[in-house]
């Protein structure tokens, strides 16, 4: 499953740098497909969406770091565990009930945003 930053969040940014797939982004920043990953342009996702690699998207959250889920891949094909928990000092990285997915899912996600 994915993994999602709860309320509880202090806004420390700790986890941020550790995100292999820049997944995670402060509070009210946009994000794009194309930051962090070998995604440079349009694109077919692997499950039939249109994707525009550098369209600005908006923000999850206004008021905490957020996580977008598309993009984690619970550190899958890069550690042992996710980065973002191991280094959180209030334990606010929880895995996101409403996105369960599998370890042969996440390692698909990961081949699809690090393709070269």
């Amino acid at each position: 499953m994915a993994i999602m930053i709860t309320d509880d969040c202090i806004n420390c940014g700790a986890c941020e740098p550790e995100c292999p797939n820049t997944a995670i982004y402060e509070g009210g920043m946009e994000w794009t497909w194309a930051n962090g990953t070998e995604i440079k342009s349009n694109t077919t996702h692997f499950d039939g969406r249109k994707i525009d690699a550098n369209s600005k998207q908006k923000p999850v959250s206004d008021e905490f770091y957020y996580i977008i889920n598309d993009k984690c891949t619970e550190c899958v094909g890069f550690h042992e565990e996710p980065q973002c928990a191991a280094v959180c000092p209030v334990d606010c990285c929880v895995p996101d009930p409403d996105m369960v997915e599998s370890r042969d899912f996440l390692i698909k996600k990961q081949a699809f945003l690090h393709a070269k």
